[in-house]
This record gives C-alpha cells, structure tokens and sequence, in this order.
C-alpha cells in the first residue's frame, strides 16, 4: 500500500480541510492508497504537468500527484477545485 504525502505545509492543510468538509474523500484517499492509478476516476495529466496524475475526490474537488513507485509514495503537490488547479 503506498503512503500519502504532502509536497508541503499548504497543501497538508488544504487536504485535511477537504477531509473535514466531505466525509467521502477519506474513503477515497484509503482506496488510491491501494492503486493509485486505477481509483477515483485516475490519469495521468499532459503538457506542463506531464508525469503528474490527477483524480476526483467530490463533485468538484481535484487532487493532482506524483507517484513514487520504488518508495511506495503518492506525493500530494495540489488539492482544490477543478479551475484552481489546473
């Protein structure tokens, strides 16, 4: 199962706020921990974010990482709404 990190403190905190605001984003975050590219509607972004992923925790609540095979680690750079993070 891969860990769940931050790439610092703003987004740790953006992140626990969505937690605390939707029930359902803590279930969601459980099942990307297991498969980080196949759950919560997962792809891999294009362009300027090339190498990131992105994936869906609410109606318009949008999580873009990093996925560290070798370390087991999904490294969180950006959570917020669709137009915020992109």
């Amino acid at each position: 199962m891969y860990e769940l990190k931050t790439r610092n403190k703003k987004v740790e905190k953006k992140l626990k706020e969505y937690i605390n605001l939707r029930k359902g984003i803590k279930d969601k975050l459980d099942r990307l921990r297991q498969n980080p590219r196949r759950e919560c509607g997962a792809h891999q972004l294009h362009g300027i974010l090339k190498g990131k992923w992105v994936c869906w925790l609410g109606s318009n609540i949008r999580m873009v990482y990093e996925i560290a095979d070798a370390e087991l680690i999904i490294l969180v750079e950006e959570v917020g709404t669709h137009n915020k993070v992109y």
